[in-house]
């Protein structure tokens, strides 16, 4: 049975900023690989380009670094290739809803049966700081001097829109909620994401550990139920906020499982794999001279 140390990489050790939340994030992810009862060898994990991306590197799984804003497709191949594999994407909230979130539309209307992993600091952190599609309307930095004026993505309500059927928000903060959440994500059969967030300890002065835990409020603590997309949709909206508060009003950011739904998978409806995976499928008997002929 994988314990965490089967995880652990000998050559080299995570350089993110001291406190950054990926250090959770990654947390989490090792305890829900030993708690799900995956092998190493079972798992890949495939990122773009961020601080986020990084976590290939130390996590002792197969692993795929690749182009900024393309985990997603590079995943979907994968699977394609070889569908007995528990596929990861990871990738940061620039790399994903900047570059990568036309990806994410189609993805989540096949229903791919991959997991997406969205580090979401809320800026494009490793080339220092500059807003991104989920930073807050008005916010600057040295970075970006100028107060950016344009409103938050919700990418989960496109998510869910597009088809996603296991749909949730994580908080680096809390790595033992994370990990029951990867956990479900990774066992669910269908595209999962999991959008979440991760404090910038070195550019992101507004939305600190200390802020996020003043806001956040767990699904589950509220026996929330996930089998509803209207109610989905209604709690997802709650944050990033499209309002103004009320003089007294709080608020308020939930964290936990927004959506989950079984439907058929891409891969299930893909005749060629229905037997086998492609990797184990024989390649004895096979004449390709007939579509090369095609060709000529």
């Amino acid at each position: 049975m994988t314990q965490l140390q089967d995880l652990e990489i000998t050559y080299d050790k995570p350089n993110w900023c001291p406190g950054c939340g990926d250090f959770g994030i990654w947390m989490a992810l090792k305890n829900a690989i030993v708690q799900t009862g995956l092998n190493p060898w079972e798992v890949v994990l495939v990122s773009g380009i961020g601080c986020s991306s990084k976590v290939p590197y130390w996590v002792k799984t197969y692993g795929f670094n690749g182009l900024h804003g393309r985990p997603v497709p590079v995943a979907q191949g994968l699977k394609l290739a070889n569908h007995s594999l528990n596929i990861i994407a990871i990738g940061g909230d620039g790399d994903q809803y900047g570059e990568g979130m036309s990806h994410i539309v189609h993805a989540a209307r096949r229903n791919t049966n991959i997991t997406l992993l969205v580090h979401d600091n809320q800026l494009y952190s490793l080339t220092t700081g500059q807003y991104s599609p989920t930073t807050d309307m008005g916010e600057k930095n040295k970075a970006t001097p100028v107060p950016t004026i344009e409103t938050p993505l919700n990418s989960l309500s496109v998510a869910l829109s597009a088809g996603a059927t296991f749909v949730a928000r994580g908080y680096a903060g809390d790595v033992k909620n994370l990990t029951e959440l990867i956990i479900n994500a990774v066992k669910h059969k269908g595209f999962s994401i999991v959008d979440i967030m991760q404090p910038c300890v070195t550019f992101n002065k507004k939305n600190t550990y200390a802020w996020f835990n003043e806001r956040i409020y767990r699904l589950e603590d509220e026996k929330f139920d996930f089998n509803s997309k209207e109610k989905a949709f209604s709690r997802i909206e709650e944050w990033p906020l499209r309002k103004s508060l009320k003089e007294g009003e709080k608020e308020r950011i939930p964290i936990g499982i927004f959506y989950k739904e079984e439907r058929p998978t891409w891969e299930d409806g893909i005749p060629q794999i229905v037997q086998a995976p492609l990797v184990k499928q024989s390649l004895e008997n096979i004449d390709i001279n007939p579509l090369l002929d095609e060709f000529k």
